[in-house]
């Protein structure tokens, strides 16, 4: 898995000079890489063919896709201006936004195309990690390794087949040209070549921030393969002589990541996905994020157990931590003691490096870790990995032999775990499902696979798992919600009010809140305190001013206080909005209660032929109706 060539990126070492891999000094080396190119693109097809079969699922793909209306508007200088300005679903990302308007207006909301398009641009990143290393370091064989670990990891795969994380593959993407491009620049530093780098890193930026962390890299990538900073010499002293430069010329690309922060953190505050430091205290944080390494260790040499969300535990045993910390030590050490070599501090310090914005220090969201944080850090333990074995491998010939049957071996075990771990998202109900079954006091899982189930029209069985969701979290928005409105449809208001005041209170989710406002306001009026109740349907309407639930309300409030023309406004727009035997019913009442008793018999009638249990109606109406 290596050549001479290959082995003099870090110190001179000994031992054979020829690759049992070697096919010839001189043989066709374009026709190879072309042929490598080739080979990483049909194997990474293959490995997630089966997400054709795959639909989109209720985690986010419901809320960029379907539910953002201003995708679907004409491409034009309107939107580019929404794309540019909004702070969607708590995040600032123009480019995946334009990708995902790009793909309504050609696909429409075709899920198979969808995710074909994404496994296509993820195939095209492996690609061009591969030339971006082979041009760096002249080691065709040993790149084409790293880059193939890159394609085929099941960690991977959620940030494939997720069809919401067209972020993270677009980003990937220009990272991928933003190496390529710094490569290029490294040979004849030129302005022009520079603003190459700088674009890319833009547009990476714009898709997804995960590759803030990239002048870092860029430095990292410096020391080696690039060897543009000599910052181990043979004594093992250090050698700082370019670093200022190489800092230096690196500013626009710092100020760009601090400024792709800095509305990143604005988008996540607007939409309240940020956590306070009571609800996640910072010894937690801190615990977390140590224990969090470990596990994207494991879960990097052993991929199973892997799913969609982990939860966040209230605490770690002390044997967790010190394991996790002992086992980051105790690698630290072996990578310090190898650094003549380069390539392991490097490929140690990309992977610690490229987490840390992801690790929850500073918390958004309640996920303890998550698949697609590892999309980008992999890469460093895939490069030392693989040089470290191609190195071993060479310098022990019984093993040289056997060396690239192993690691295809690996890639072949690993694609197989990967298309299978594709069939997991086929829908929502069977990745909520193995998310149960893979995790412990999963209160999202019970609340997502909830959601599906009220779908599929089995609210029963739903309302099981938004209970669940709610003793494992008491302030989750969802689950209370959920409970909360079938409490108030079940007739008991308090238990209503109760687990709707902890919804509305949880969330700044428009989404969310706006039938808990309303069904909240039908609660109060229950419990005749129509003072409360008007504030919350005021509330839903104005999130959305055609809400059934809280116009009605509202008529409710007016119709008991003897104000019958604003009742009868105010049903009337619940009729408008969405026509049902209960809105048509009150607002006959309050037409007879006005002195409309002929105009009301035709709205009774049209009462009649909105249900065909026109008597339940009425019994509901009139406890609704009751002071």
């Amino acid at each position: 898995m290596g050549s001479a060539k290959e082995r003099q990126l870090g110190k001179q070492q000994t031992g054979p000079r020829r690759s049992a891999l070697h096919v010839g000094p001189r043989s066709h080396p374009e026709w190879r890489t072309l042929l490598l190119c080739a080979s990483l693109l049909l194997v990474t097809l293959a490995a997630y063919s089966s997400v054709i079969h795959n639909s989109f699922v209720n985690y986010d793909d419901d809320r960029y896709l379907v539910g953002t209306p201003a995708i679907r508007q004409p491409i034009d200088l309107k939107l580019l201006r929404w794309v540019f300005t909004t702070f969607a679903q708590a995040n600032w990302h123009p480019i995946t936004w334009l990708s995902h308007a790009i793909d309504y207006h050609v696909f429409g909301l075709n899920a198979p195309a969808i995710h074909i398009e994404n496994v296509l641009i993820h195939a095209l990143s492996a690609v061009l990690l591969f030339l971006v290393l082979q041009k760096a370091s002249g080691s065709p064989w040993r790149s084409v390794t790293v880059a193939a670990l890159y394609a085929l990891h099941p960690i991977n795969v959620e940030s494939v087949v997720w069809a919401a994380e067209r972020k993270s593959v677009l980003s990937m993407l220009f990272f991928m040209l933003t190496l390529l491009a710094y490569g290029w620049y490294a040979q004849r530093r030129t302005i022009g070549r520079y603003l190459f780098v700088v674009i890319a890193f833009m547009l990476g930026l714009m898709a997804k921030p995960q590759i803030v962390t990239l002048p870092f890299i860029l430095l990292l990538w410096d020391v080696w393969p690039l060897n543009r900073w000599p910052v181990f010499a043979e004594s093992g002293s250090l050698a700082w002589r370019d670093f200022s430069r190489l800092v230096v010329e690196k500013i626009p690309l710092f100020l760009l990541a601090a400024l792709s922060s800095v509305l990143t953190w604005r988008a996540q505050s607007a939409w309240g996905a940020t956590r306070s430091l009571v609800d996640y205290p910072f010894a937690l944080r801190l615990a977390n994020a140590l224990v969090a390494y470990a596990l994207y260790l494991w879960a990097l040499v052993w991929p199973s157990r892997l799913t969609v969300f982990y939860p966040l535990p209230q605490n770690f045993p002390a044997w967790q931590i010190a394991l996790a910390a002992g086992v980051l030590l105790a690698i630290s050490t072996l990578v310090w003691a190898g650094r003549s070599r380069r390539y392991p501090v490097v490929g140690w310090l990309w992977f610690l490096g490229t987490l840390v914005p992801m690790l929850g220090i500073v918390r958004v969201g309640d996920a303890a870790m998550a698949d697609r944080y590892a999309y980008l850090p992999s890469i460093g333990l895939f490069l030392m990995v693989t040089w470290f074995a191609a190195d071993w491998a060479a310098e022990h010939t019984t093993y040289r032999a056997i060396s690239p049957f192993a690691a295809c071996a690996a890639l072949v075990l690993l694609s197989l775990v990967t298309w299978h771990q594709v069939g997991y998202w086929r829908d929502s109900k069977t990745l909520w499902t193995h998310a149960l079954e893979v995790t412990r006091d999963n209160y999202v899982a019970q609340d997502n696979l909830g959601a599906e189930l009220v779908n599929e029209g089995r609210e029963e069985e739903a309302l099981s798992h938004f209970r669940q969701a709610a003793v494992l979290n008491p302030k989750d928005a969802i689950s209370n919600r959920y409970v909360g409105i079938s409490d108030e449809n079940q007739g008991n208001p308090l238990a209503a009010r109760e687990r709707l005041n902890i919804a509305v209170h949880n969330t700044n989710d428009p989404e969310l809140n706006e039938d808990a406002f309303a069904y909240l306001g039908m609660a109060y009026h229950d419990l005749h305190d129509d003072v409360r109740a008007k504030e919350n349907f005021e509330a839903a309407l104005h999130i959305n001013y055609s809400n059934p639930i809280a116009l009605i309300g509202m008529g409710l409030v007016a119709h008991s206080d003897g104000r019958f023309p604003e009742a009868i406004n105010w049903y009337s727009r619940a009729m408008m909005a969405r026509p049902n035997p209960v809105a048509c019913l009150l607002l006959a009442k309050a037409m007879e209660k006005n002195g409309q008793v002929e105009e009301s018999k035709g709205v009774y009638q049209e009462a009649a032929n909105l249900t065909a249990n026109l008597g339940a109606a009425q019994r509901l109406v009139e406890k609704m109706l009751v002071k």
